[in-house]
């Protein structure tokens, strides 16, 4: 019997030169850091778009965040929903403030027009 709910897919952005920062930052953590996000990617596969507060909530046009509390620090990772049940982690970075810095947005904003050409490419 087929799921009716396939998984969706967690994908690393990758950028021109081959670096996929976010799978960087994501081995920089502890091993106990790891573990947490893991499961919030394992929670953002399995309800894919449904997936609300407090673990992800909607930031400005097309990018949403993952909310991750590890006990020591809370971390943001920058996403996007694409086409064929996947999403794209563009950008990672350490809560510091309340509201999203404008610097960390740019950064993902960047990595998201980069990520669009190169989908219309594939489309072809």
């Amino acid at each position: 019997m087929m799921n009716p709910n396939p998984r969706w897919q967690v994908q690393f952005y990758q950028d021109a030169h081959g670096r996929r920062p976010v799978e960087d930052w994501v081995h920089a953590l502890s091993e106990k850091e790891q573990a947490r996000v893991q499961r919030i990617f394992g929670l953002l596969m399995d309800y894919g778009t449904q997936l609300g507060m407090p673990h992800s909530r909607h930031v400005r046009g097309k990018l949403w965040e993952l909310r991750i509390a590890t006990g020591r620090e809370d971390y943001r990772i920058l996403y996007v929903a694409a086409i064929g049940r996947r999403f794209f982690l563009l950008h990672a970075f350490p809560k510091k403030t309340a509201k999203t810095p404008e610097r960390e947005l740019a950064i993902a904003e960047r990595c998201l027009a980069e990520l669009e050409v190169r989908l219309k490419g594939e489309e072809k």
